[in-house]
């Protein structure tokens, strides 16, 4: 089943804005707003002069929520997902078309290293819940180090749910010398009209690379 929700960031009279989702319910697709994007993107609405003119990529982006409030607010956004989800890439297109934003859409499989990796140079990557499944942990990581170690001072913002992996992506983070520099329990961030409709137990961090390893 398809559906459209409306994402509303601020005041509407003021300088806010919506976004218009299109959202499958087909679990295989992945097309579908998770509480863990909607508190990400609450998180660049409230960070948005940090984000406007910033490079920003996200990962495994889907629905692309925080990735197309980033480009609303100013930044240079490039939105990928896994290079084999074609019916993906193209929902992503889509969704920057109905809402007029020029944002790259990029195939990127973690860990691999095809060429459109390399073209990446992002002061800030976003993952809203991409640490669902274990045995991509480690590419992930892979593909955020080399990320985070292409541009001085950057930054790889995500929330998450925090389940029975957490351990492993703690010794993950050891393993490509990454910190966490910020840990937020994710429902403060929210107003509580987007809270209330909300549930679980997700974490924003904020991780860089640490250079003294």
């Amino acid at each position: 089943m398809t559906t459209v929700s409306q994402h509303y960031f601020g005041s509407i009279e003021d300088d806010g804005f919506s976004i218009r989702i299109i959202e499958n319910m087909k679990e295989e697709y992945g097309l579908f707003v998770w509480p863990s994007s909607i508190i990400l993107a609450e998180y660049i609405w409230q960070q948005k002069s940090r984000f406007s003119g910033s490079n920003v990529v996200e990962l495994g982006a889907g629905t692309s929520l925080p990735g197309l409030v980033a480009a609303k607010v100013g930044a240079h956004v490039t939105l990928t997902d896994d290079s084999n989800r074609s019916e993906v890439l193209d929902s992503m297109r889509k969704l920057c078309n109905i809402n007029d934003l020029n944002c790259r859409v990029l195939g990127l499989t973690w860990g691999v290293w095809d060429p459109p990796v390399f073209s990446l140079y992002p002061n800030i990557i976003l993952g809203a819940d991409v640490f669902y499944d274990t045995a991509a942990f480690d590419d992930l990581f892979a593909t955020v180090t080399y990320l985070l170690q292409r541009c001085p001072d950057s930054v790889f913002i995500t929330t998450y749910h925090n389940r029975s992996g957490h351990h492993l992506i703690e010794f993950l983070m050891e393993k490509w010398c990454l910190k966490c520099t910020k840990l937020v329990d994710g429902f403060s961030l929210l107003p509580s009209h987007k809270a209330s409709n909300l549930s679980g137990n997700i974490q924003l961090a904020e991780i860089v690379f640490d250079t003294s390893k």
